[in-house]
């Protein structure tokens, strides 16, 4: 039997690091495949977005064609040492097209998504806290939306405000706005209730200080999640109008517009021009979704005890 005289307080500090880190920590230290995954579709975003940065740089300094210039080029080259995914049947280069048509996709992607989010979240949490004839206002048209194909609600919303990077972004976010609403209205309903919000409405808090000082930071946990699911559907989303001809002007390098004038040379052996576009969107998508998937294994409690259960 060991004293109390004879304890270290070094066995107590020996025995405080031994506890078991937190999951973020352990992250570099034993990362499971759902977090492997995740480090990969960060990888595969992180490079997309440098290429939407730089594509103009390298376009300066010479290394980059200006994906709008076609008359210099012969039509229909295979891929070769100038030009590196061939050219289109109008002369386009297509590696240039390629890599500036992620440029647009994030541009549009991020204000979709984002727009869908300032919409979303806010109302979610008017809907959540007020409750009442708001909440069943709020639910019965937003239940209406989400009941609607994305990509139908799309493409009629784009034919009225027509072409654009803006455009193409407000036709894309409508689709979304009900998703955040959903999820931010049941985290505020269940929070809501808490010790700590009665407290504040106790102490006289202002209906906007409960809901940006004590609710916001509390029922946003799983937005990011959303964001990148969301920004990788907008991507195909945006493909598909593009495709239709219903998202940006023809002048602007797009992956689904292209898409659609590669896929009428395709049956006489003109693959370029459609598998490298089709292959970076799909890249990029791929890329969103590992990342998605990965941060919600960190925002949801019940995921991460699963996942050391089977470890």
């Amino acid at each position: 039997m060991v004293s109390v005289s004879s304890f270290d307080p070094g066995d107590r500090f020996m025995a405080i690091t031994k506890r078991r880190l937190p999951t973020f920590l352990q992250f570099g230290k034993s990362p499971n495949l759902s977090q492997k995954l995740m480090l990969i579709g960060l990888a595969i975003t992180l490079f997309f977005i440098f290429l939407a940065f730089f594509a103009p740089v390298l376009q300066a300094w010479g290394w980059l064609q200006n994906p709008k210039d076609f008359l210099s080029n012969p039509i229909h080259e295979p891929p070769s040492a100038k030009h590196w995914f061939g050219t289109s049947r109008l002369g386009y280069d297509v590696f240039s097209r390629t890599l500036f048509g992620a440029q647009a996709a994030l541009q549009v992607v991020i204000l979709a998504t984002a727009l869908s989010m300032i919409i979303g979240v806010p109302l979610g949490m008017l809907s959540g806290y007020l409750g009442g004839k708001l909440d069943k206002v709020l639910l019965f048209i937003m239940d209406s939306i989400y009941t609607l194909p994305g990509l139908l609600l799309s493409v009629t919303l784009a034919f009225v405000v027509g072409r654009g990077i803006l455009n193409a972004a407000i036709a894309i976010s409508i689709a979304y706005i009900p998703q955040y609403y959903r999820v931010v209205r049941n985290h505020t309903v269940s929070v809501k209730t808490e010790v700590f919000i009665e407290a504040a409405q106790a102490m006289g808090a202002s209906t906007w200080v409960v809901l940006s000082r004590y609710l916001f930071f509390n029922v946003i946990q799983s937005v990011p999640v959303l964001f990148t699911l969301n920004a990788a559907d907008a991507i195909l989303v945006l493909g598909g109008l593009g495709f239709l001809g219903l998202g940006l002007p023809e002048e602007v390098a797009e992956w689904g517009h292209d898409l659609k004038q590669a896929l009428e040379a395709l049956p006489t052996g003109i693959w370029w021009t459609t598998l490298f576009p089709g292959l970076t969107m799909t890249f990029m998508v791929v890329g969103l979704s590992l990342l998605g998937e990965g941060l919600n294994e960190f925002v949801n409690p019940r995921l991460r005890r699963e996942n050391r259960i089977r470890q």
